[in-house]
């Protein structure tokens, strides 16, 4: 078998003359699954309010999505390697735009969790197969550079246009609404996509392994299942069954594809140190930011009182630091390395949270857009420059396989950071002092409080939602200082790992 490790060449492809406009209609998959993700969160207090979920339901609403991803991405892409990326983009496409429909008009707590768990099986392949495909239009390393810069720029465009069209909507019509604004970027990405996107695939993919594809699936939702339950409950017999057997079915995965003649994961791509540097940087830069954005809609809107549109607003400065940062952050690594910039970036973003942990209810908006913008530039300069470590570090044939990895370690990353983070912040809220008479619907979320104070007496109301809100930004500030010790430790690692890494795929010390 050909070697994984070998770096790209200008000449392992011709440049494709229409390359730049199909790059536009992949960056619209990016720009769907972005808005998605931003859009649940503003939308939280509504469905809280609507659907009356409890907080643990709550927390899956928020990270089901991730799960699901998390266990098929892998799967996912390495299904485009050998059917076509085009044809898995397209078809995914198609389908996150109709689930977003049964999103829309979820009615219990159930029946959205299931919505969004749907939504994970869409999505996964949607974010694979754009990697992928840009990969394989842009062999030259400045250019596709500058293409994953763009991907990256449109991705946190995407979680600013989210919550301004989404707490547009909030104001004017019902939560379902957020949902429903994925359908027109669904069509046009199909209906131009048929047309413009060139088909890829590996020539010589080898056969279908499902025994793989299932051992992945119940090996991540196990183990990721397993720490979401034991962050929120403790470790009860049950969670620690679904850890164990999670890990038995990983080692498993991974014992396979190391016998197998074509696996659906090359493991020895993790033989490569900056390749894997890169997919742990990515991990833990989600896992610490994650968590702190889910609730981040929440603290503006039931603490501070903004309305939607006004949240939305709110957290502009990190898709603006975002953008400009994922712009250049190619230039900046030939400039400068590329460890300096991702662990100069990952510094950066870890001392913007560490700044956070000092929230209050009445922290003014100058400190908070600034550590936004910050957070913005920094994760900008490190996910550009790790997403392209690892297209770099793979040929062409296996860019699927590369990118659902990549993909996987954000997906991952996610759904961890709001269990771990996210149960953080559940955890110290419900301990907060109630008055007399407060219904137990109060203590399982912020939303919830706020609702039951409408049926409480005015003085009784007022000291609720007084506790509620205290008790949830002391967990916020505290999930918040979390992430930034999270994230120093990523900058740290970053550091040693991509030693001498460059961006043509070379890991030659220097």
């Amino acid at each position: 078998m050909t070697s994984t490790l070998q770096p790209a060449h200008h000449d392992e492809a011709v440049q494709r003359p229409g390359r730049w406009l199909a790059l536009s209609v992949l960056v619209l998959a990016v720009l769907l699954v972005a808005v998605d993700a931003t859009v649940l969160g503003l939308a939280t207090p509504y469905i809280s309010e609507d659907l009356a979920p409890s907080g643990t339901q709550l927390l899956w609403i928020g990270d089901v999505y991730s799960f699901v991803i998390a266990g098929l991405l892998v799967t996912m892409g390495s299904l485009g390697d050998r059917v076509g990326r085009k044809r898995v983009l397209l078809i995914g496409a198609t389908a996150f735009g109709a689930v977003s429909v049964l999103n829309a008009y979820a009615t219990s707590p159930e029946l959205m969790i299931l919505a969004r768990a749907l939504l994970g099986v869409a999505g996964a392949t949607l974010m694979p197969a754009t990697l992928a495909l840009i990969r394989n239009l842009f062999p030259d390393p400045r250019e596709r550079s500058l293409a994953i810069g763009i991907w990256g720029a449109t991705a946190s465009a995407g979680t600013a246009v989210g919550p301004i069209a989404g707490g547009f909507l909030l104001e004017h019509f019902w939560w379902g609404s957020v949902f429903l604004i994925n359908l027109p970027v669904m069509a046009v990405l199909v209906l131009v996509g048929v047309r413009l996107l060139p088909e890829s695939r590996n020539p010589d993919p080898g056969p279908w392994d499902l025994p793989s594809v299932l051992l992945s699936l119940a090996g991540m939702i196990g183990v990721v299942y397993a720490v979401k339950e034991a962050a929120a409950h403790g470790f009860a017999w049950a969670t620690l069954a679904a850890g164990a057997l999670g890990a038995a079915a990983l080692y498993r995965f991974v014992r396979r594809q190391l016998t197998l003649p074509a696996p659906l994961l090359d493991m020895r791509l993790f033989r490569d140190r900056g390749f894997s540097g890169a997919v742990l940087a990515d991990l833990l830069t989600i896992l610490g930011l994650s968590g702190l954005v889910f609730f981040l809609s929440q603290y503006l809107q039931l603490v501070q009182g903004r309305r939607p549109l006004e949240a939305g607003l709110a957290e502009l400065p990190a898709a603006i630091g975002a953008v400009s940062a994922g712009l250049v952050a190619g230039a900046a690594a030939r400039r400068f390395s590329v460890r300096a910039v991702v662990a100069g970036g990952l510094a950066a973003v870890g001392l913007a949270l560490a700044s956070l942990a000092f929230l209050d209810e009445s922290t003014g908006y100058p400190l908070l857009g600034a550590a936004l913008l910050v957070v913005g530039i920094g994760a900008g300069f490190s996910f550009t420059v790790t997403a392209d470590v690892i297209l770099a570090s793979v040929p062409k044939e296996q860019a699927g396989a590369a990118s659902a990895v990549s993909e996987t370690a954000y997906e991952l990353g996610a759904a961890l950071g709001i269990a771990v983070l996210g149960s953080i912040v559940t955890g110290v809220y419900q301990g907060f002092p109630s008055p007399p008479g407060t219904p137990g619907s109060a203590h399982e979320s912020l939303g919830g409080a706020a609702e039951a104070a409408h049926a409480l007496p005015a003085d009784t109301a007022a000291a609720l939602l007084d506790a509620a809100r205290g008790a949830f930004v002391d967990g916020l500030a505290f999930a918040a200082g979390a992430g930034a010790a999270v994230l120093l430790a990523a900058s740290v690692a970053a550091w040693f790992l991509l030693k001498g890494r460059h961006l043509d795929g070379s890991g030659r010390e220097s």
